[in-house]
């Protein structure tokens, strides 16, 4: 996809997973970077993962953003004793009109992490190296 986008991506998972004896399976180096179901430790990582990985992409902001505000209403359930965050809409429209990331990630009930992204492409801030991710 030509023209600056953003990939959306979930991970819901054990927080066991997520700090197992180091992060070295979250690190793009690692042999088992691209297989491992866990986030990657940095958020650009998203874009090296297999596409299929990828719930939607985006080009207009106010999509993403609503999208991201539907992910957090899906996983309501989980925030047990803790609020549901505040999608902050408005500023996710313009973090994302600016090119930037729009990340979030909660401990949730059981253990478990909920992790929330978009994340931008073509190219990325940080990471303008990583290339988009094909299907």
């Amino acid at each position: 996809m030509a023209g600056p986008h953003h990939h959306a991506y979930v991970w819901l998972g054990s927080g066991d997973v997520l700090v197992k004896p180091g992060d070295a399976h979250r690190r793009p180096g690692h042999p088992e970077f691209r297989s491992a179901q866990v986030m990657p430790l940095e958020c650009a990582g998203w874009l090296l993962k297999p596409a299929a990985r990828m719930e939607a992409t985006f080009v207009e902001p106010k999509e993403g953003a609503e999208w991201y505000a539907a992910q957090l209403a899906r996983y309501a359930e989980l925030f047990v004793g803790a609020s549901v965050p505040d999608p902050l809409y408005e500023e996710t429209v313009r973090a994302l009109s600016a090119g930037e990331d729009r990340i979030g990630g909660w401990w949730v009930s059981g253990g478990r992490f909920l992790s929330v992204n978009l994340i931008a492409c073509s190219p990325h801030r940080v990471r303008p190296e990583y290339a988009c991710p094909q299907g």
